[in-house]
This record gives structure tokens, C-alpha cells and sequence, in this order.
């Protein structure tokens, strides 16, 4: 395991990587007073990830995984800060408002744009290095891999979407990061599942991660699965684990990865 005061990666033994770009809480104390107070509690984290995904060392996987919120900076948001949606409402590389619109920071504390380029420099940088370096790893050792981007998000915020998400949201850049093999097997992995509701490449068609490291033509296959947080835990402050809730989606995913992973086998391992 190498930890960073960014990250922290564990190296697996499989060609899969899994990257949590926004499961990370820490704000460093040279920015707090800037906030607004609500901002301190960082309500748009992927919470309890790691708790729900603790399937993964059994599994061989290599994970990623960030220490500082996304309200410093954001990890999937390309380094040139172009919106990801145009035409709908975007939160940028270094976010000013919550996922509710409302500003994250007090009037006139908002960073300027050579501190949004130290950001990059000192929050951005090293993740997208340990992820770039792991994904060239991989495929040196195993000849291909599997990118899986994890994320969760409040089922419900009309800033950002109408109406109610879909329990699973499946992105792969609109067929553009991964081959339509593994999209079939993960999509294939949900009819068992038919409680939970899925779409692929609809509001969610995944982040910067997914769309500049997938490269199918290269044996790199990178998938965004951002799912509802009402699946395993309280989407309202306290924003506690549900243990039942867990146990259900669980499996699911373990099975979502495995069925994408094993399409992987059957493609370069003939």
C-alpha cells in the first residue's frame, strides 16, 4: 500500500482498478475560514464507499483512493476545467457551489485562478499520476485493464437533474471508454437484480476519469458506475451506513465488476 497526503493506493493482483475520486473529507485548515459553515461538513461526498465495496481485496483489485474533498478540488473534472455537461448545470475543477447551487463559499472567498492552478498542482496531480501510473502497470503485467470509476450521489438534487436518478447509472462515455462487451456483462450482472433500476449513458455518461483514461483500442477499458446513495445509506445528515440496505446492493456490484472483468478475460485470454 502506498499512502500520500492526496491518496492512497493499494496495489492488487488482477488487471483491475478502481478509483474513488470523491470519498475523500479533508479540507486543510488553510482554507476552512473561507467556507461558508455548512460547506465543513462536505455533504457531497461519495460516502462509505470503502465500507460498501469491501469486497475488493478478495477480488484482487488495485484501488484508489483520494484523502481530500471535492470542495478543494474536484478529481474527475478535466485539468482545463471544461464543463462535462454543457447545457446542464456542471460543478467545476474547484467547485463554488454546493450540489444544491447555493455558494460553498463567503462573498469574495472564492479561489482566483492561479490558486485554482496550485490546486491542480498539489491535489489534482498526484492522484491522476498514481492512476495513470497504476493503469500502465496493470496493462504491462496482464496486457489490459479494467478502469471501474465509483461513485454515489443523492438520489434526488434538482440542481444538478430532474426528478428521481436511476438506482444505477452505468457511464462509458457514450460507448467511447470501454467495449460494448463489458457494457452487455454489466448491464447483463443487473436482470438479476430487477428491484434496482438502471440506465446506461443517460444523465451520468461518466466524468474526466472515465473519458481520458478509457481507451478501448488500447486494452484499457474504463466504466463510471454512479449509483443512488438511498441504496445503502442515509442521504441526509447524519449520513449514516444502512447495514440492511448494504447487504442487498452488495452482491450486485461485486457481480457488476466481476461480469466486466470476466468479458475482459474472454477477449484477451482466448
Amino acid at each position: 500500500m502506498t499512502t500520500q497526503t492526496t491518496h492512497t493506493l493499494v496495489q492488487g493482483r488482477v488487471p483491475l482498478l478502481v478509483s474513488m475520486p470523491h470519498i475523500g473529507t479533508d479540507i486543510p485548515d488553510s482554507l476552512r475560514a473561507r467556507y461558508v459553515p455548512r460547506a465543513l461538513a462536505v455533504e457531497d461526498t461519495d460516502w462509505h464507499l470503502p465500507r460498501l465495496y469491501d469486497f475488493l481485496p478478495t477480488m484482487g483489485a488495485s484501488v484508489l483512493s483520494a484523502q481530500f474533498s471535492r470542495y478543494v478540488i474536484d478529481l474527475n473534472r478535466p485539468p482545463d476545467d471544461a464543463p462535462m455537461y454543457p447545457g446542464a448545470s456542471n460543478t467545476e475543477l474547484c467547485p463554488t457551489r454546493f450540489f444544491t447551487g447555493e455558494a460553498l463559499y463567503l462573498p469574495g472567498m472564492e479561489p482566483a485562478p492561479e490558486e485554482r492552478a496550485a490546486r491542480r498542482s498539489s491535489y489534482w496531480q498526484p492522484y491522476h499520476d498514481a492512476l495513470a501510473g497504476e493503469v500502465a502497470r496493470l496493462k504491462a503485467e496482464f496486457g489490459y485493464v479494467l478502469l471501474w470509476d465509483a461513485h454515489s450521489i443523492r438520489s434526488e438534487i434538482a440542481w444538478l437533474f430532474e426528478g428521481r436518478l436511476p438506482d444505477l447509472n452505468i457511464g462509458t462515455a457514450s460507448g467511447a471508454s470501454a467495449h460494448a462487451t463489458l457494457t452487455d456483462a454489466v448491464v447483463n450482472a443487473c436482470t438479476s437484480y430487477p428491484q434496482f433500476s438502471t440506465a446506461v449513458n443517460g444523465r451520468f455518461k461518466g466524468g474526466y476519469i472515465t473519458r481520458h483514461y478509457g481507451y478501448p483500442e488500447g486494452n484499457i477499458h474504463a466504466v463510471q458506475l454512479e449509483m443512488c446513495q438511498s441504496l445503502y445509506m442515509q442521504e441526509s445528515s447524519p449520513f449514516a451506513y444502512a447495514e440492511e440496505r448494504s447487504r442487498r446492493i452488495a452482491p450486485l456490484l461485486q457481480q457488476m465488476i466481476a461480469s466486466a472483468l470476466n468479458a475482459c478475460v474472454g477477449c484477451y485470454e482466448k
